[in-house]
């Protein structure tokens, strides 16, 4: 294996090598960076590391075939993806606006990879190369491996391997599927006929030809017609993504049909360390220097991702669906060394970032059943409490940041991403919150409650009663004992699946208790392969098969994002609306609980008056009584006021 280098992107760096003609070629539509944090980079390591020559195409010019010739033809085949994300939520904003930067791509530029890039690159490979093997993964081919509803085009897609001609397809982490398939293949077995592998999908002409126990869901035709049958399959599918209690799934679409293996077991704690310590150059190709770098580094090259997977299992996301619920760490053995290695690049200033993964603060499966009988299939770990067989434990952790600290020319390190306050309450001992606060938080802690309604989060998968608000008093109470002054971000989302006008005027009244006002709210955004997004498509909870209310006009959209801003002046009017529709117009004038002032009620002059009447016996009694008097007046002056403008 040649150490220390890019791999082949061009015909020069081959020959170079003194190679030929490579293995396989990796097409994908993110700028080529060298690091662990990217999908095409983990694949193309553990291909070379397996003895494979590897080569990668990035962001080829789709309009024509030249860049798909210009490494020749791969001896055993195409892998192909999208990039770290999806091609459409790289493009679309929530309100399917295109954005305005892609932090994937050199300098930022937006439309050097097309809408739905797995699909366009396969077409493309296929009209060069007619009968060459290829194989799709990454999160785009993997959150859409069965019929699924898109958001962008409103509709039920086909699986993607049946849309992109592919002859395979990898879902889940790749590393232990890519390199048994790439071994069959140099075996010289036919693609069509390697279809033992776990963690993969195929198509077959018949059942007949499958030997195992699969379960059928409802065909794609069943799907795309019928929202019940919808909800039924994406159950079953959601329900058997569990690697020791996982079957085969066959879906039909026309007249074949798309055959899901089992997903693969996670890598044991040696094998991820293994991945992880390829010689990864830990930065974006050189050819990227000039057009401005890729910026989807700077947030990764001084992190450390210290696990995979997660038993949190929000509804919104689709970890679950991609890495799974059972979690894998690296030793710290191998993070240490990485820290260590950070250190000695030429800007690194002495601050690791974050040491983390989907969930932070996991480190080892939620408990020894989990790895025995799989994942609870009518139960969360944490949701809506903690499960009672649930390990709670962050020694390991804590052990950890302990040691990272500890290291020469590091001043701090921090952890920013994913941590579960619920986790964190769950732990009887206050050892590594404390710690957290004093050491690893850099004067702000992002959290994600994403809303407080028992009603939202019930279908969130987040964690209900008061835990969130235990959490934040218990924050607050150990940085006053340490002398500190930091700050609690929480993540707050509109419009999820029964989340109703009434739900987020309750959240922006906490948030007027807390006085908190968010800088940036998330609108959910329905994106293939979560609960959630089947909740959107079909309004039924898939679980349960029982209604869910589904916020979907612009204007109550609108009103929910709004309402968790209300003190921004630009959403006066949509505030105004939703508080209106509600029937909540006690929230609307000048006491301490409302939210916005009258219409009109801009005045210093009002507002000293009211604030004169309402003092003593008033004051925090009666504040509705007195509200509505004072609102009445006020609006009677008001509109003879525009009366007399009209008539003027």
């Amino acid at each position: 294996m040649t150490q220390n280098k890019f791999l082949p992107i061009n015909k020069q760096d081959m020959i170079d090598r003194g190679w030929e003609q490579l293995d396989f070629i990796i097409v994908t539509g993110d700028a080529y960076v060298d690091h662990h944090s990217f999908g095409t980079a983990i694949i193309s390591r553990v291909l070379e590391d397996a003895g494979y020559k590897v080569g990668i195409i990035a962001q080829p010019d789709w309009k024509s075939t030249k860049d798909f010739e210009k490494l020749g033809r791969p001896r055993l085949g195409f892998l192909v993806n999208a990039g770290n994300m999806d091609s459409m939520v790289n493009h679309y904003t929530v309100s399917k606006r295109v954005r305005e930067k892609d932090f994937y791509s050199p300098g930022g530029k937006m439309g050097l990879r097309p809408d739905r890039a797995t699909i366009v690159y396969c077409n493309k490979i296929r009209e060069v190369y007619k009968d060459i093997p290829i194989i799709i993964g990454g999160v785009e081919a993997s959150l859409r491996r069965f019929a699924h509803y898109d958001y962008w085009e409103n509709k039920v897609r086909k699986s993607m391997l049946v849309d992109s001609g592919a002859d395979m397809l990898i879902y889940g982490m790749g590393e232990r599927p890519v390199v048994e398939l790439a071994n069959n293949l140099n075996d010289g077995f036919d693609i069509k006929y390697i279809r033992h592998i776990d963690g993969t999908c195929y198509i077959v002409d018949d059942k007949e030809e499958l030997y195992e126990d699969y379960i059928e869901v409802p065909s794609f035709k069943d799907v795309f017609k019928d929202k019940i049958q919808y909800a039924k399959a994406f159950k079953i599918q959601y329900e058997a993504q569990d690697p020791v209690i996982g079957t085969m799934i066959v879906q039909k679409h026309a007249n074949k049909y798309l055959v899901q293996n089992k997903p693969q077991m996670p890598l044991s704690r040696e094998e991820l360390d293994k991945v992880y310590n390829l010689p990864y150059q830990k930065n974006y190709h050189p050819i990227y220097e000039k057009q401005g770098g890729i910026a989807a580094i700077e947030e990764v090259k001084f992190s450390i991702v210290s696990s995979r997977g997660c038993f949190g299992s929000c509804s919104f996301c689709a970890i679950t669906f991609h890495q799974g619920r059972i979690v894998q760490s690296r030793s710290e053995e191998a993070i240490i060394k990485e820290a260590k290695e950070i250190t000695n690049y030429k800007d690194f200033k002495g601050y690791i970032h974050d040491v983390g993964g989907p969930t932070a603060n996991f480190r080892k499966p939620a408990c020894q059943k989990q790895l025995k009988s799989g994942a609870c299939k009518n139960k969360q770990c944490l949701s809506p409490n903690p499960c009672k067989q649930m390990d709670v434990d962050h020694s390991e952790y804590l052990n950890l940041l302990r040691k990272l600290r500890k290291l020469p020319n590091i001043k701090k390190v921090f952890v920013r991403s994913g941590l579960r306050y619920d986790y964190i309450m769950a732990d009887k001992s206050d050892k590594f919150f404390r710690e957290l606060v004093e050491h690893h938080v850099s004067g702000q802690l992002k959290v994600a409650p994403e809303h407080i309604s028992p009603k939202v989060l019930k279908y969130m998968g987040k964690p209900a009663g008061k835990t969130y608000d235990k959490f934040r008093e218990k924050f607050y109470k150990i940085n006053d004992q340490l002398g500190k002054k930091q700050f609690i971000i929480p993540y707050l989302m509109s419009s999820h699946p029964g989340s109703t006008l009434d739900t987020a005027i309750e959240l922006a009244e906490y948030l007027r208790d807390i006085r908190y006002q968010p800088e940036q709210v998330q609108d959910f955004y329905p994106t293939p392969g979560t609960l959630s997004t089947t909740m959107f498509y079909t309004g039924l909870d898939p679980l349960t098969m029982k209604e869910v209310y589904i916020p979907k006009s612009k204007s109550e959209k609108a009103m929910q994002r709004a309402l968790l801003q209300y003190r921004n002046p630009r959403n006066y009017d949509l505030v105004y609306e939703a508080l209106m529709r509600s029937g909540r117009e006690d929230l609307i004038g000048f006491g301490p609980k409302c939210l916005i002032k009258p219409r009109g009620a801009r005045g210093k002059e009002d507002y000293r008056k009211f604030n004169k009447k309402s003092s003593g016996k008033n004051k925090g009694k009666n504040n509705k009584r007195s509200n509505d008097k004072f609102k009445g007046k006020f609006n009677d002056k008001a509109n003879k006021s525009r009366g007399r403008k009209k008539k003027g």
